[in-house]
């Protein structure tokens, strides 16, 4: 799948997550149309991870949907991430390298070019699979809280 072909399914994703306000959800400012500039990409504390805002927390003008998007590196080597589970949905979207993608137990390999999705629910984590850095794009979408 490429960009366009992935840019044609977010419409459908974004609509299937309309839910009630909730009081947090008033807490979260509302997204305008425009650029967003990667911010500074800062250690994390699991080591080998490196991490950036893009788009920080905010909600869409229906007011019921929250979107938020940051860029990773992983070195080689480093541990995955905590396995867990979101009431949002996360979609990666590779940039280099490769990504282990593992949900609910089955693991997927992503290279640069690639996109992965993980629906609200689902236990997963992501790690480097390969022997080179492996960055990404993640956005997450769901509802305010």
């Amino acid at each position: 799948m490429d960009r366009r072909e992935f840019g044609t399914f977010l419409p459908a994703l974004l609509a299937g997550l309309t839910i009630t306000k909730t009081a947090d959800a008033a807490e979260l400012r509302e997204l305008v149309s425009g650029g967003y500039k990667r911010g500074a990409l800062k250690p994390t504390p699991q080591a080998g991870r490196t991490s950036g805002p893009i788009l920080r927390q905010g909600l869409l003008k229906a007011g019921n949907i929250r979107l938020e998007s940051h860029f990773t590196s992983i070195e080689p080597g480093s541990e995955h991430e905590a396995v867990g589970t979101h009431l949002h949905s996360q979609i990666w979207l590779i940039t280099e390298g490769t990504l282990e993608l593992n949900i609910n137990g089955t693991a997927h390999l992503l290279n640069a070019g690639d996109v992965g999705l993980c629906v609200a629910g689902d236990r997963h984590y992501v790690a480097n699979a390969g022997k080179t850095r492996v960055s990404y794009f993640v956005v997450t979408v769901g509802p305010p809280a």
